[in-house]
């Protein structure tokens, strides 16, 4: 260094990642989280990528954990690890609202949910994703804030947490040092996020290695009918609506249909599946339609018809909204595994449709 100088060194300090390892963890929202941060770090050194390294420490209330598929996993204690900068919670290895109704209660959930708190309140950053979504909420950590969860569990989250502003159909929801994750591969999504704040251009090469496309929301694997059978008169408003797709909306008809008022079949709507009757029509719309895009060859124009539309550009808009994806993003999706008899003729491409 010249006498006087000042050397230009740039210190990049990693950033802690704590994954709360609960019994029954989700094994593959677990694997997910390790990998990606993993993978980068791995590609932010080969690839000349300028990104903190992620410090990621499996923790936990007891020794050593068990994953629904049955592995023992080595947890770390707090006390023997620096203050983390993030603290993930991988979903619980629940898929039923009774297992997870079950698993809530367990003393070591109870004590994780404190542990939350605890970190919340020393301003640590708190994400989950999928069915680990609840331990925040009952911690209290979610309370007047916008959050998602697993959408085939959102009216019982909706039930049990209704201080929280939920939207199922959002893959991600971020907001004052919370984060929230959708179902299942929504892990991967979360990681790909928190990496994404450190270095878009990391993010991007990280989801390439990991085959990871861009999911800005669940829409498009939601199940409609699946939410609605937790009350019979939106059941019955299912019904109804599936059957009147290609008719158009009446309110007034629905209501009549399954024997309440407008008012009430509203009400019952917004309770258990957070939406109005007409948002939750076009949910069918939107499934009815991706489905005839994805079994059909038959034009946007003739699909929008189908689900009560006057014209194609009606419906990929409603498709760009709802799902994220375009009309034709959605019709090739599967193209490449449907047998060969239902792939289109060499001559006929499905870019004529759309």
């Amino acid at each position: 260094m010249p006498l006087g100088g000042i050397a230009n060194i740039v210190i990049i300090l990693a950033m802690i990642i704590y994954l709360l390892a609960l019994d029954g963890v989700f094994d593959t929202g677990l694997a997910a989280l390790l990998d990606a941060f993993g993978a980068a770090n791995d590609l932010a050194a080969t690839a000349d990528v300028a990104s903190p390294p992620f410090t990621v420490r499996i923790v936990g209330v007891r020794k050593r954990v068990k994953t629904a598929q049955g592995l023992i996993v080595p947890v770390r204690q707090f006390k023997d690890l620096p203050p983390p900068d993030l603290v993930i919670v991988p979903a619980l290895g629940a898929k039923t609202p009774e297992t997870l109704l079950a698993a809530l209660e367990r003393k070591d959930v109870a004590e994780a949910r404190r542990l939350l708190r605890a970190f919340a309140g020393q301003g640590v950053e708190i994400a989950a994703a999928c069915t680990a979504t609840f331990l925040l909420a009952g911690a209290g950590l979610l309370d007047g804030l916008p959050a998602t969860t697993s959408w085939w569990l959102a009216p019982l989250f909706r039930a049990r947490y209704p201080q929280v502003d939920l939207d199922e159909s959002r893959m991600i929801v971020e907001t004052r040092r919370r984060m929230t994750a959708g179902a299942a591969l929504g892990h991967l999504d979360l990681a790909l996020r928190v990496i994404r704040r450190a270095s878009p251009a990391l993010a991007a090469i990280t989801g390439k290695y990991l085959l990871a496309d861009p999911r800005p929301s669940q829409a498009a694997f939601i199940v409609p009918d699946h939410l609605a059978h937790n009350d019979p008169i939106v059941e019955r408003f299912e019904r109804w609506a599936r059957s009147h797709i290609a008719d158009g909306f009446s309110l007034s008809a629905a209501a009549l249909a399954v024997g309440s008022s407008e008012r009430t079949l509203a009400r019952r709507l917004r309770s258990v599946l957070g939406r109005s009757p007409l948002s939750f029509f076009q949910d069918l719309r939107v499934e009815r339609a991706t489905h005839l895009l994805q079994t059909t060859s038959d034009s946007v124009e003739q699909i929008a018809a189908q689900v009560g539309y006057a014209d194609g550009v009606t419906l990929r808009t409603l498709l760009r909204r709802r799902t994220g994806r375009s009309a034709r993003d959605l019709r090739l999706r599967d193209a490449s595994q449907e047998p060969a008899s239902r792939r289109h003729a060499q001559g006929n491409p499905l870019s004529a449709y759309i």
